[in-house]
């Protein structure tokens, strides 16, 4: 049983230790080491020097390293918005119209809607906008880092035009030339003639969680009914006034490193910030646009939604964060809110807010290449493929397996990889054999399986506290990453309950995706009030957490 079990020994203790110790780093490395150790034939010596090499490999990555430099540009932004006062000044002209705890909460949800082109994108835009106005209206940094997180991977997911569907789109085209080749060679008798996009499009009313994973953020944010730890914070955030608990550890410690107010004697208007989101947002799109395009020299002539399959993400992120940046600067020296001296000082402190959270990506990144050496996704999905269960019941099997892998290597595009090419051929070839003829189930059944693939990376893309998009939900929303972890795996777990609930009815014959979803939502809505009923009757707290709302005078801004 030990043997078999080995190759989960490094996500496991990972994240057993990171819940245990609160010690990310320390965790993730050993974590690292743990596979380097296995992957080595248990010799100590090899097993560093194999760690060290993944860390040189994944910091070294073309990728990797653009999002590594993003992140240090994005936190010198964030060093001259705070410094200069322009994202107070910003806060204040939102909170006009944002009073309440419940505005501001609500203003996040439709945000992160709004975002939708790209999860990286969406963390940094949302987290940074909305921050300093729910920290004025007491929302709690973990309610919003769970809005953050929610609203970005099932969102970009979920997009007709993101920087996911190529890659998505990619990988059932993958699978459907090899059932075009097994078709050709006499082995299956029918191969799909739908084209990848047409199943992408088609799978989309199927990917239960990530569409549950979005109400459930609206019906929380509306109701203002929580459960779990999340109760705990909220209470705490309203009659406190107090966003993070005692001794929490924000990702990105803003406060801590450039001050509680900022040092400009005259704010930098709020326009400062807003045009300087509006770069990022512009040159994010154009960025894609351009690296996704045939011949980057003549961009234009290629389809901006061709493009965006195929574009690349960090670069045009690392694009966009420097003219974002410079931007920023020229606002500041143009207001004259900041003398140049003091930008390069705030711009310095910035980029030391994310040494802290580049290093747990970085980490993240490496535990992943030690998953692959010792096999904990081929383990998983090997066990799942020899269990030979009907082919109504390959969506739920595949979902399940999907989030277990998610959840323990924390990637959602890697168990993507790992599980497309298991899925649509187990899919299409057991609906062959036991429906033959019947192609109306047999592209359901295949449809709904590649959704369980999406919607099962997306979950533990939520909730593992090694995932790249849950790390930067923290780091932006400036929140302790274990808390914020703590505080939406229940949300998570409710969303993914009625996911399985819905795959078993689709078992059952309820395959009609206009039938499932509704009755989703109404499961959805009943389990939210339910639990969050009985988990304030057993701490003694009302479940529905007050709104508070800002006086007319405004002074509570202050």
């Amino acid at each position: 049983f030990a043997y078999y079990t080995f190759p989960l020994l490094p996500p496991l203790l990972a994240i057993a230790l990171a819940m245990a110790t609160r010690q990310v780093l320390l965790a993730l490395f050993a974590g690292v080491w743990i596979g380097g150790l296995m992957a080595t034939g248990y010799n100590p010596l090899s097993a560093t020097t194999q760690t060290v090499a993944w860390y040189v490999e994944n910091a070294t990555d073309s990728w990797n390293a653009s999002i590594l430099l993003y992140d240090f540009v994005l936190g010198a932004f964030m060093g001259l918005l705070y410094a200069s006062g322009s994202v107070h000044s910003a806060a204040r002209a939102i909170a006009r119209k944002v009073k309440s705890a419940l505005g501001a909460s609500f203003a996040g949800w439709l945000l992160g809607l709004a975002i939708f082109f790209d999860d990286y994108g969406n963390t940094v835009i949302v987290g940074n906008t909305i921050r300093p106005v729910s920290d004025r209206v007491r929302v709690s940094r973990e309610l919003l880092s769970y809005i953050v997180d929610s609203t970005a991977a099932p969102v970009a997911g979920l997009a007709l035009v993101s920087s996911w569907i190529g890659y998505e789109v990619g990988l059932i085209k993958d699978s459907f030339d090899g059932l075009r080749e097994l078709a050709t060679k006499g082995i299956i008798s029918i191969a799909p003639t739908i084209e990848a996009y047409g199943a992408w499009l088609s799978s989309v009313p199927f990917r239960f969680y990530s569409i549950l994973a979005i109400l459930l953020v609206l019906t929380v944010v509306i109701t203002r009914r929580h459960f779990g730890p999340m109760l705990k914070a909220e209470h705490r955030a309203i009659k406190e006034g107090k966003v993070l608990r005692d001794g929490a550890k924000p990702l990105v410690p803003t406060e801590e490193v450039i001050g509680t107010k900022p040092i400009a004697k005259k704010y930098a208007p709020g326009w400062v910030f807003a045009i300087s989101i509006s770069v990022l947002v512009a040159i994010t799109l154009l960025g894609m646009w351009v690296t996704g395009a045939a011949d980057p020299s003549k961009w234009w002539e290629t389809p901006f939604t061709e493009a965006l399959m195929n574009a690349d993400t960090a670069t045009a992120l690392f694009w966009a964060g420097m003219a974002t940046y410079f931007t920023a600067l020229a606002g500041v020296i143009i207001t004259k809110s900041l003398s140049f001296s003091q930008a390069m000082d705030y711009t310095i402190k910035g980029m030391y807010l994310m040494v802290f959270p580049n290093a747990i990506l970085l980490h993240a990144w490496c535990i992943k290449s030690a998953t692959d050496a010792v096999g904990t996704a081929d383990y998983v999905v090997h066990g799942a493929a020899v269990a030979g269960l009907p082919a109504i019941l390959v969506p739920l099997l595949i979902f399940l397996v999907s989030m277990f892998i998610s959840f323990t290597t924390g990637t959602s595009w890697g168990t993507f990889g790992v599980m497309m090419p298991i899925a649509i051929p187990m899919a299409w070839r057991l609906a062959l054999m036991q429906f033959p003829g019947n192609l109306d189930i047999i592209y359901t059944i295949t449809f709904a399986s590649i959704a369980s693939v999406f919607a099962g990376g997306i979950f533990g893309d939520h909730c593992s506290p090694i995932s790249d998009t849950t790390i930067m939900s923290s780091m932006f929303s400036a929140a302790d990453h274990i808390d914020h972890v703590n505080t939406q795996i229940p949300y998570a777990a409710l969303a993914a309950s009625v996911g399985i609930v819905l795959y078993l009815l689709f078992a059952a014959g309820v395959t009609n995706p206009i039938i499932l979803l509704p009755i989703g939502v109404v499961l959805l809505i009943i389990f939210h009030y339910v639990l969050s009923s009985l988990y304030a009757k057993k701490v003694g707290l009302p479940p529905k957490v007050p709104n508070y709302v800002m006086g007319a005078s405004g002074k509570e801004m202050e």
